[in-house]
């Protein structure tokens, strides 16, 4: 049996991840260098080199995250390695290629678009993606879903294009291109940290089974020497720890950026001696001059 299991450094193609990546990068570099200088006006840039470096990196971690060997271990061989694919390709990889994408083109796709326009405008919708993301993460570790992904290689590629679309729109109350499609600084801690509920129910699951979960990573190769036990255990901290700590660091940053410019504020509002709110100087009263009463 064990001579059947693939190694895990046995290359193995994958041309449906090669041509999904071509196809991001084309799509970029057409939107960028064909739509943008159309839509910006002259002497405004397309692209900043901040987005341009966030979809250099979106799109290296996508490849990274979908092809060999993370890929092939994850699939075959080690639950935890599938847990840390689908951290990437859910919690990394979608809000950087939402930095990416300059406003005019989040302008043009989702506010100024046609009917595909206000369907995304209805997914995105905080409580319509978040519902949707977090159902299908319950889903894709219920254990026939995972034993289909195992057997089947276009099974485990749809679940993963399907998985990163709704974090897209996940995300995109949090990062989106444009302010009018993100909520409040105060609203996007109270998402977020809705958004780390429910993944802590198939976390605590993974870690304190008693057997194994997932029968079918229980192929007799122990890859690194990991046992199955060990390897979901593992599964479930990484899911707890690293996608928890994760979350909840974006909501301390955004905290204290949000109470750094709620100060701000108020020092601005603030009167100076000698000043109105507003800037301009207080007027002097002439002094009071008291008679003395006989």
């Amino acid at each position: 049996m064990i001579a059947d299991v693939v190694g895990p450094w046995d290359w193995q193609a994958h041309p449906e991840v090669w041509f999904l990546v071509a196809a991001v990068v084309v799509l970029g570099w057409w939107a960028a260098r064909v739509i943008g200088p159309k839509v910006v006006p002259a002497g405004t840039p397309v692209t900043t080199p901040f987005q341009r470096r966030a979809f250099v990196a979106a799109t290296i971690l996508l490849l990274v995250s979908a092809d060999w060997p993370m890929h092939d271990i994850a699939e075959d061989h080690l639950y935890s390695v599938h847990m840390l694919q689908h951290l990437l390709i859910t919690f990394i990889v979608p809000p950087l290629f939402l930095l990416a994408m300059p406003g005019w083109l989040a302008r043009l796709l989702i506010l100024e678009g046609g009917f595909g326009a206000r369907v995304l405008r209805r997914l995105t919708h905080p409580v319509v993606a978040g519902l949707i993301f977090n159902g299908l993460i319950a889903l894709t570790h219920w254990s026939s879903v995972v034993s289909w992904s195992a057997e089947f290689g276009a099974f485990h590629y749809g679940v993963h294009v399907v998985l990163f679309a709704a974090a897209l729109a996940m995300w995109m109350p949090v990062v989106a291109p444009l302010p009018e499609l993100r909520l409040s600084p105060p609203g996007q801690m109270l998402y977020l940290f809705l958004m780390s509920i429910i993944p802590t129910v198939p976390a605590a699951w993974l870690t304190f089974a008693d057997g194994v979960v997932y029968p079918s990573y229980d192929d007799g190769y122990e890859l690194w020497g990991i046992t199955v036990r060990s390897d979901q255990q593992t599964a479930g901290l990484i899911m707890k720890l690293l996608g928890g700590f994760y979350i909840w660091g974006i909501i301390v940053v955004k905290f204290f950026s949000f109470t750094r410019e709620q100060n701000r504020q108020n020092q601005r509002l603030r009167p100076v001696a000698g000043r109105l709110p507003d800037g301009r100087s207080a007027p002097v009263e002439p002094p009071q001059v008291t008679e003395p009463v006989e």
